[in-house]
């Protein structure tokens, strides 16, 4: 496809495959404007990033890009049109999810030629990417508290430590009102649970109200952890209210940080790594240069022994057949498939969201039609690779290499699961400029266009759009995300830290009934 690209990004419009109906344009292209090689000329404007049909199209005839259905021609549609969410149906067609039928195994880089990055080791034996405590809420109700706590420990209050990147809260709206019990409660504790015990954290302390529902030694039991040196347990009714709990909960840390800041990094290997995969802010080139060059840095992880996290799943409906072709047993291909049902089923069936269909204002206007379109990018952060296993929500991440994790397509959802489950890196790809941090994690974002880069290159850390441009082949930039990994894991800043996003964006999925 690189080569592809390389031919034809002189021009004003990009062929993705031989099969397709459609081309996309590189940049805005004036009517009676003529396609070379595509012997059509437009009969409308066309903004950058959007589809322009190569031939006649009959009305219900399969639009193709990258020659996968994206949807379906709501009208006959003459050639030189610009195709949108305004001539293109989306409805459901069948998709043949043809388990493990396509599985091959990664072939492992020898061990002694593997990448390494500098990681702090953890006493179990988990490498982490930065050094942090962390004070969490157990419910809504200890949510000032926690803040104040974490406000306390300025940079000038944190000089003595050199090695603590920070004191970070992590509040929350549940935890109470909520069901006692099932999915909603278990999968709100197990990502409270993945948060204190992260490698990124070198201690942590819990604070709960006392009446709660979400009570902290059910929580405690729940992930089997138990009080220590690492892990504190405070109760605001028991410790005396607001303002003793957050006097009790500055000396906690305090006694903390010594043993906190008393590690220092070392060369470890690449295997070490679990890369959340994110996109936002997704536009028609989001598909041609970032979203694959990403998949091809995580395909080379995955053959260091790391492991990429693809996530959000209304984002790879329509294409879940890709991956279960690719899965490495029925078992794991059945499981993603599950989780599609469940979706489709039971927790969105009527209701205006994307998995039925319509995309986000943003995304529309960069050129995706539907959710079709835009689960074809998404789904090509995973690379190529086989897909391991596939996880619930914040449940501990354990196999190396593609795995998939069930989370909403909203990017601070999604993330804190990914987060939850053990990710030590974010690498979050955006086509109009999605701003974007996780604590306690460092995120790395990667524009697809360099127009958006240079407006925004304070937030943007890699340019993807030098593969449209012809600086960089889409093997090359993916070469240079690997390294940007290995870089960042070894503790030089992203852009977002330097801007100090990541305080807002812990927010367990809420999935349950209020009452």
């Amino acid at each position: 496809m690189s080569e592809t690209l390389e031919k034809l990004h002189r021009g004003p419009a990009i062929r993705l495959h031989p099969d397709d109906n459609v081309v996309v344009a590189y940049r805005e292209i004036a009517p009676k404007t003529e396609i070379p090689g595509e012997g059509v000329t437009t009969n409308t404007p066309v903004p950058a990033g959007y589809k322009i049909a190569t031939r006649a199209i009959a009305k219900g005839e399969p639009i193709r890009k990258y020659n996968v259905t994206i949807g379906f021609a709501a009208k006959d549609v003459r050639p030189g049109s610009m195709l949108h969410s305004h001539n293109i149906e989306f409805r459901e067609f069948d998709r043949d999810p043809r388990h493990a039928s396509e599985y091959q195994p990664v072939v492992p880089v020898p061990e002694e030629d593997r990448a390494v990055f500098q990681g702090i080791i953890r006493p179990d034996g988990r490498v982490a990417t930065r050094n942090y405590v962390g004070i969490l809420s157990s419910v809504n109700c200890s949510a000032t508290v926690v803040r104040k706590i974490a406000a306390h420990f300025t940079p000038e209050v944190l000089a003595d430590y050199p090695n603590i990147d920070g004191v970070v809260a992590f509040p929350h709206g549940l935890g109470c009102g909520m069901e006692m019990s099932g999915e909603p409660m278990d999968l709100l504790r197990r990502t409270i649970g993945g948060y204190a015990t992260h490698a990124n954290l070198a201690g942590a302390i819990l604070i709960g109200l006392g009446c709660e529902r979400n009570q902290i030694p059910a929580l405690m039991q729940h992930n089997g952890l138990s009080q220590g040196p690492r892990l504190l347990n405070l109760v605001m009714q028991e410790t005396g209210g607001t303002r003793k709990t957050i006097e009790a909960g500055i000396a906690a840390v305090t006694e903390m940080l010594p043993e906190a800041n008393d590690v220092a990094r070392q060369p470890v290997p690449a295997s070490h790594l679990k890369v959340g995969l994110q996109c936002g802010g997704s536009d028609g080139f989001s598909s041609i240069t970032a979203n694959p060059a990403l998949g091809h840095a995580v395909s080379i992880l995955a053959r260091h022994g790391g492991t990429g996290i693809l996530s959000e799943t209304p984002e790879i409906y329509g294409v879940e057949h890709t991956l279960t072709r690719r899965a490495r047993s029925v078992e794991v291909g059945q499981k993603l498939m599950d989780r599609i049902r469940w979706w489709k089923d039971e927790y969105s069936p009527g209701r205006d969201v994307q998995i039925n269909g319509v995309v986000s204002p943003g995304n529309q206007m960069g050129g995706l039609a539907n959710i079709f379109e835009k689960s074809l990018g998404s789904s090509m952060k995973g690379g190529t690779g086989p897909l391991m296993e596939v996880y619930k929500y914040a449940e501990r991440v354990e196999a190396s290499g593609l795995v998939f994790m069930d989370t909403p397509g909203f990017d601070p959802v999604s993330a804190t699961g990914q987060i939850a489950g053990g990710a030590n890196l974010i690498c979050f790809t955006t086509g109009r400029g999605s701003m974007f941090g996780a604590k306690p994690v460092p995120s790395i974002k990667i524009a697809t266009n360099t127009p958006m880069y240079n407006r925004l290159t304070e937030d943007m850390d890699l340019n993807a759009g030098v593969i449209l441009d012809g600086e960089a082949t889409l093997e090359e930039t993916g070469e240079m995300i690997f390294a940007k990994m290995l870089e960042t894991a070894s503790g030089v800043p992203t852009k977002s830290e330097e801007l100090g996003l990541g305080d807002n964006e812990f927010v367990p999925w809420s999935i349950g009934i209020m009452s």
